[in-house]
């Protein structure tokens, strides 16, 4: 490592007590994961109008649910595939290398989506993104949390997370905008976070806690005297996540990763059709109903914004485990009105708002809490593992919100509440969970 990357990172602090080096590596994070939301939301932006052209002009509710339940379940299933290979590749290669890689690829194979002629084409590229969005989370998380180990991790990493929702409000600019034109259009933005990295790149180094695992690595194949505790360093890391040291840790990122992801998946995809929906029960279509929609998933996103912004001021107040169960019942709730409680569209403003705040907000949660359970060797791996499984496990819960509307008479407000109760599942992992605030990040 030369001299000039350890003076960058060690170099005086700034603006806002952060050095250079900090402030590059959360704009590189925060961008790629606001652009990163922004792109995946697309595909529920445009979802009913793109499988409306590609299923021959005329499907039912019904055709929509299971195609587009099975899109859904496909670029899910990327998202945490792509999580879980790309976090073993960080905890080996390096976290900025390989944030850069999966933000080329969700955001060439997102502008791909755009050409695609059939439902299957756009579940090829769907997945294809999904790999690079999967990866860019979970490796994000890791190179925030330790280029700020010691300067206000949480707040930061929730402050990081707000990249989340302002990518939803970017999509929802995207959609208002470029939807009047057609879905393709809407997808060949998804190019723009690419451009971006090329501007952002540079000096992008790793930080420390990653270089001294590395250093390390290097003495042990140079030679250097094994320890009991170096034999971690020389394993694979998933290995390590089911030692006794660290199982019980897993188990409990699994079961909060699984409530939440199932709690905001099913609204992340079909609330725009519900939406959509609504206003058409109340003769709004169109262009005009284009705009509203993309105004309520803009809103839905200014919610987050708060919602992940404040979680690690609550977090450092409050105790981890009770602002995550603070954030899961508030979901639980705010949906239920949403989806149930409300007859007419006059109400999804306000709505939109509270329930993006604390369906949003939780996800701070992932970046605040899961890295403080987990060593740096096995960290990008550990969060990988956990939001990755989640994924793979919640993959199936638009498809099955998607098939529930037959039953429910066509109505996808009913589907939407009940997948959003699973929050609950987060919830009790926090009853058996230990609490991290005042601990420092393992090393």
């Amino acid at each position: 490592m030369s001299n000039a990357i350890g003076a960058e990172a060690d170099s005086p602090p700034g603006l806002f007590g952060m050095t250079r080096y900090q402030w590059r590596i959360f704009l590189v994070t925060w961008l790629g994961w606001a652009l990163d939301s922004a792109d995946f939301g697309l595909f529920a932006l445009v979802l009913r109008s793109a499988l409306t052209e590609l299923l021959g002009g005329t499907p039912s509710p019904a055709d929509i649910g299971r195609v587009g339940g099975l899109l859904a379940m496909v670029g899910l299933l990327g998202w945490a595939l792509g999580g879980f290979a790309f976090g073993m590749v960080a905890d080996r290669i390096g976290r900025v290398r390989t944030l850069m890689f999966s933000i080329i690829l969700f955001s060439a194979c997102t502008a791909l989506q755009g050409i695609a002629q059939t439902p299957f084409q756009l579940g090829v590229f769907r997945f294809l993104a999904g790999l690079g969005t999967g990866a860019e989370a979970v490796v994000g998380i890791a190179l925030v949390a330790e280029a700020f180990a010691q300067t206000h991790r949480a707040k930061i990493l929730g402050i990081m997370m707000t990249g989340g929702a302002f990518g939803a409000l970017i999509g929802g600019q995207i959609y208002a905008l470029v939807g009047p034109y057609g879905w393709r259009y809407v997808f060949f933005c998804g190019i723009i976070p690419a451009l971006l990295l090329l501007l952002l790149r540079r000096g992008a180094h790793e930080p420390e806690h990653f270089r001294n695992v590395q250093q390390r690595r290097e003495e042990l194949r140079n030679g250097a005297a094994l320890t009991e505790e170096d034999l971690a360093l020389t394993e694979l890391p998933v290995k390590q996540l089911f030692t006794p040291a660290l199982r019980h840790s897993t188990f409990i990122g699994l079961m909060f990763c699984i409530g939440t992801l199932l709690s905001i998946w099913t609204s992340q995809i079909w609330l725009p059709t519900i939406q959509s929906m609504m206003l058409q029960k109340q003769g709004v279509t169109g262009v005009d109903a284009v705009r509203q929609v993309g105004h309520g998933m803009m809103l839905w996103g200014i919610g987050g914004i708060l919602g992940y912004a404040s979680f690690g001021f609550l977090a450092d107040w409050i105790g981890r485990r009770a602002t995550i169960v603070f954030y899961n019942l508030g979901a639980i709730a705010a949906g239920l009105y949403l989806y149930l409680g409300l007859e007419s569209y006059a109400g999804y403003p306000l709505a939109l708002v509270v329930f993006g705040y604390f369906v949003f907000g939780v996800f701070s949660g992932h970046a605040v809490y899961l890295p403080e359970l987990f060593p740096t060797h096995a960290r990008a791996t550990a969060i990988a593992f956990c939001n990755g499984s989640g994924r793979i496990i919640t993959s199936f819960g638009p498809l099955v919100a998607g098939l529930l509307v037959v039953p429910f008479g066509g109505n996808f407000n009913i589907a939407a509440a009940v997948m959003t109760c699973f929050a609950v599942i987060s919830i009790i992992a926090m009853a058996m969970a230990r609490e991290t605030r005042g601990t420092e990040l393992p090393k």
